[in-house]
């Protein structure tokens, strides 16, 4: 897959909407993009699948993989998903367990300390790629995906991938914070050491809020990036909070 650093900053929104596998994103348009990212989900399941011998109802899987599409960035729920699939827990236990294995999806672990307070458990669930979310959740185009109510866990689950990958950070790296009283955080890196904290913005200017000023004190933070939409160079918000345009991801990074 191509990742961000690699594209020019005018291929931000192209590699968001139709993401990282090579023959979608560089697709002559949109259209062949699509037919490629339809044709390797089917692919996927009624082939690949199979041959790694994982013989499961393709129709199921592909149920599945679509309802986990519409969770996309939110804490994973077995018994909610079981309920609406009409399947016991272990089993939709088993597909998520296929669909990572598989690389198609990842689970972000939550990070959890002795604060006292009411904390998340259960992991968050992303699609690791941006162009086969969007096809699952039938997005079309840019305007369509600007539209959408999963627009922005799409767009802070391409940057969550992305930072941990740049990072190098293993799984047992890389946790969200989901404390409920305060202190959330989209992702937080720790190794070597040191603690940085990420939060994920779609907009282009944004702005120091309580929650990033609770998180980098709670959390004692080295350093939050404030990872934006946009071009440029990064830029001080505040005291240890920086923002930082996606295309500059590596700067964050060391």
């Amino acid at each position: 897959m191509h990742s961000l650093p690699e594209l020019t900053p005018n291929w931000l929104d192209t590699r968001w909407l139709r993401g990282g596998f090579p023959r979608a994103l560089l697709a002559r348009d949109l259209a062949a993009s699509r037919t490629w990212r339809d044709a390797f989900i089917r692919t996927c399941l009624e082939r690949d699948l199979p041959q790694l011998g994982i013989n499961l109802p393709a129709l199921s899987v592909r149920r599945f993989w679509t309802m986990l599409a519409h969770y996309h960035g939110q804490s994973w729920n077995s018994s909610e998903l079981a309920r609406s699939l009409g399947v016991s827990d272990k089993t939709v236990g088993r597909y998520l367990d296929i669909l990572e294995g598989t690389y198609m999806t990842y689970r972000l672990l939550p990070w959890h300390t002795n604060l006292g307070k009411r904390e998340v458990k259960a992991p968050k669930v992303y699609l690791s790629d941006s162009g086969i979310l969007h096809r699952l959740l039938g997005i079309g185009d840019a305007e369509s995906l600007r539209a959408h109510p999963k627009c922005g866990a799409s767009w802070a689950g391409l940057m969550v991938r992305e930072i941990i990958r740049r990072s190098g950070a293993r799984r047992d790296e890389a946790f969200f914070s989901g404390v409920h009283t305060g202190a959330e955080l989209d992702l937080l890196i720790v190794k070597d050491g040191k603690r940085v904290g990420f939060e994920i913005k779609l907009s282009a200017f944004p702005k120091v809020t309580a929650a990033m000023r609770s998180a980098r004190e709670v959390l004692e933070l080295e350093q939050l990036y404030v990872i934006c939409h946009g071009e440029g160079t990064p830029w001080p918000l505040s005291e240890g909070i920086t923002a930082v345009p996606a295309g500059r991801i590596n700067a964050a990074l060391g």
